[in-house]
């Protein structure tokens, strides 16, 4: 079967591992689907100007439960780890279009809601090894729903999957960093990966202080996830991350291309080989969030998230 290295994004059905299923793949057709099923190409939706859609399907015993994730065969290959990346639930700063970086906001009732509902699909697909999180409250209290869901796994709290700390802007919202700060604001908004955000000797704001590159986030969050991989091979783990974090591994995957937004508990799902190879399997995955306005009120994810 041909091996393909383009990066897309990936529609899956709400329920998980259905009989037969299409699936749009990002790279590595060849790799399994749902467990250690071997997928079948159906079709190719070509479109003018955009990435082909690889349609593909695979049949999964009758035996294979659906309630229980450790009646599940594990997705994972001795090859490779396959680790589960989710986005922490919203915040009210997510809510408010606030700044957060580094401060520990706890998560709101609609964040509560969603760390709910992704713990509930993840805890029917297939068995989770081990659980690790940022150890900012948002992400860890998402991954604690998920853990606990999953066979009451311990979380494991890794500081470097903490978002990038964003130095005087944190607490403000876009509006309000560009007025108080505007130096500040366009490091935050510029391409230039070794910027930093500088202190703003005026700043008006309780978070003083400089923040940190792109560099530096993608330096500390692509560390952090190879340390886990090793760790774990040939196993299926979660980790629970910010949108900045998240990006950064996106990079490392995938370095030419650009990751769709990252909204409030979406999960990505990446391939870790031994050879140091980064594959991603599927990408912004919210079918979990079906009911009405949770993807409305995922902000953030993009670069001028926090």
């Amino acid at each position: 079967m041909t091996t393909l290295r383009n990066c897309g994004t990936i529609q899956l059905p709400r329920q998980a591992f259905p009989p037969r299923h299409s699936i749009t793949l990002l790279r590595h057709l060849a790799l399994p689907v749902a467990g250690s099923f071997t997928p079948r190409l159906v079709s190719v939706r070509r479109r003018s100007g955009r990435r082909p859609i690889l349609f593909v399907e695979t049949d999964v015993p009758e035996s294979v439960s659906m309630t229980d994730s450790n009646s599940i065969p594990s997705s994972a290959h001795p090859a490779y780890t396959e680790i589960v990346v989710v986005r922490h639930g919203e915040t009210e700063w997510n809510a408010d279009k606030r700044i957060q970086g580094h401060v520990d906001v706890d998560l709101n009732e609609v964040g509560r809601q969603q760390a709910a509902l992704v713990a509930d699909r993840l805890s029917r697909e297939c068995k989770v090894s081990a659980v690790y999180s940022s150890d900012l409250k948002r992400a860890f209290d998402t991954a604690q729903a998920i853990a606990d869901r999953c066979g009451g796994i311990e979380v494991i709290k890794e500081p470097g999957l903490r978002e990038r700390h964003l130095g005087d802007l944190q607490g403000l919202s876009l509006s309000e960093a560009a007025k108080a700060s505007p130096e500040a604001y366009e490091a935050f908004l510029s391409h230039k990966t070794s910027q930093e955000i500088p202190v703003c000797l005026m700043s008006i704001t309780m978070f003083r202080g400089g923040g940190e590159s792109l560099d530096k986030l993608y330096e500390r969050s692509t560390s952090s996830f190879q340390r886990i991989a090793a760790k774990h091979r040939g196993e299926r783990v979660v980790v629970v991350s910010h949108g900045g974090t998240i990006r950064s591994l996106h990079k490392r995957a995938c370095p030419s291309g650009r990751p769709a937004k990252i909204l409030n508990t979406s999960v990505h799902i990446f391939h870790i080989s031994d050879g140091d190879e980064w594959t991603i399997k599927s990408w912004g995955d919210v079918s979990h969030l079906n009911l009405k306005g949770f993807l409305e009120s995922g902000f953030g994810g993009d670069r001028t998230s926090g």
